[in-house]
């Protein structure tokens, strides 16, 4: 029996999925991950990992170089598990974040965003897609690799991190910590394609002030909500000559490799009154090779440009602030090993060509790459495009994939007795 088909029969498919709903079933927004973590602290135990965990200090960190900013801040508990090897391999790094996004309105899901019920081959959640699934699989290759009975030459990392979805908080305190290794695998959704970088990405804050009057009387006021208007039409423009002009080969395809969006956006305070100010929150995407203090001055030329056709404007300039985590665009040579050995593993499972491509969002894999020199790429179950959105759904035969792919791409890279 070869290494493949051994693997194969070594994976349990039935704890994969009864592993990925028990995680799904325990809410775990950003600052709210601890009964996630203490599930995952279980896990790794029981897979004989030599666990720990602890709750970062997150104003200390602010002091370390590299930190990459957080909004939530509070004590949570931050999970890395060891697997050491017999001696003679590379360590590697497999890394996922434990956190969530909110589930906005429940009543618009099909199924309980909590559930984790199963239809159609799918298991539909908060966190199913981004990234419970990528944690799972990453923990049934390991499991399978046990059942197997194999013994890995290098070492094996799992983290389980907080603060992802809010900068990275997490990661960068496990690897601060010590929790490091030659390479990483981050399991966000890929939908099994080998993504060795991503865009990078820094929140804004842009407040527009007006002149608030009655509304019965709304000509004698300046409304803040109009005067937004044509700053996000500069906005828009902007976003089109970036991506119109700034393409690099992993991209090659993407209509909008460096997004630019408003998610936020707040102004008045009663209906009968023309709102005085503001407030709009949004993230710019950052090319690979780009500094993020030039994006975020195109972004700020750009307001004062819209600002300055604008009478009112002109006299009261909206304020930009730039707020929250940033992640740094970031790049791993398509030809490095893990690369390749990733390429291989999902071309053997799947049995056809993979995608070697970039993503235009941010992830913790920046902070490996540029912050501790450690090579890596994303590869997971799941389409991003359902992450974050109502009904978030994975499809359960790929995360099974996603497994045994990774299973051979850890007995590639550590070496296998």
């Amino acid at each position: 029996m070869d290494l493949q088909a051994r693997l194969a029969a070594s994976l349990d498919r039935q704890a994969l999925v009864q592993m990925l709903q028990g995680l799904v079933r325990i809410p775990s927004v950003t600052g709210e991950e601890d009964a996630a973590q203490e599930e995952m602290v279980r896990i790794l135990r029981d897979l004989g990992g030599t666990v720990d965990a602890w709750r970062p200090d997150v104003e200390s960190l602010r002091a370390r170089a590299g930190f990459p900013g957080a909004r939530v801040a509070g004590s949570r508990l931050n999970v890395a598990a060891t697997f050491p090897g017999a001696g003679g391999g590379p360590t590697l790094v497999l890394n996922g974040h434990i956190d969530t996004v909110t589930a906005g309105e429940e009543s618009r899901w099909t199924h309980p965003p909590f559930a984790a019920a199963v239809a159609g081959g799918k298991l539909y959640g908060r966190g199913a897609c981004d990234m419970k699934a990528g944690l799972a699989a990453m923990l049934a290759a390991l499991a399978a690799i046990q059942r197997a009975g194999l013994r890995l030459r290098g070492a094996v990392c799992v983290q389980s991190v907080i603060g992802e979805e809010d900068g990275g908080l997490g990661a960068f305190a496990a690897l601060d910590r010590g929790h490091r290794g030659d390479a990483v695998v981050v399991c966000e959704p890929t939908g099994l394609a080998v993504v060795p970088a991503h865009a990078g990405v820094t929140l804004f804050q842009i407040t527009v002030t007006g002149r608030a009057a009655h509304g019965a009387v709304r000509q004698e006021g300046v409304s803040a909500f109009h005067k937004f208007l044509p700053v996000h039409q500069a906005l828009l423009a902007l976003e089109e000559e970036r991506n119109r002009t700034l393409r690099h080969p992993l991209y090659d395809g993407v209509d909008l490799p460096w997004p630019l969006n408003v998610g936020i956006v707040k102004a008045g305070t009663w209906p009968a009154i023309v709102p005085e100010t503001l407030v709009a929150e949004g993230r710019i995407g950052v090319a690979l090779g780009e500094e993020i203090s030039k994006v975020r001055g195109q972004l700020e030329a750009a307001v004062a440009q819209a600002a300055a056709g604008d009478p009112w404007l002109s006299q009261h300039p909206p304020k930009v602030e730039w707020t929250g985590g940033t992640w740094q665009p970031t790049v791993t040579p398509p030809e490095h090993p893990l690369v390749r050995a990733l390429v291989e593993a999902a071309r053997a499972v799947t049995g056809r060509p993979v995608p070697v491509r970039g993503a235009s969002y941010g992830s913790d894999l920046r902070l490996f790459v540029n912050g501790f020199g450690i090579p890596g790429a994303h590869f997971g179950p799941g389409d991003i495009r359902q992450a974050h959105f109502t009904d978030e759904h994975v499809d359960l035969a790929e995360v099974e994939a996603a497994a045994l792919a990774l299973a051979l791409t850890i007995t590639k890279f550590c070496g296998v007795n």
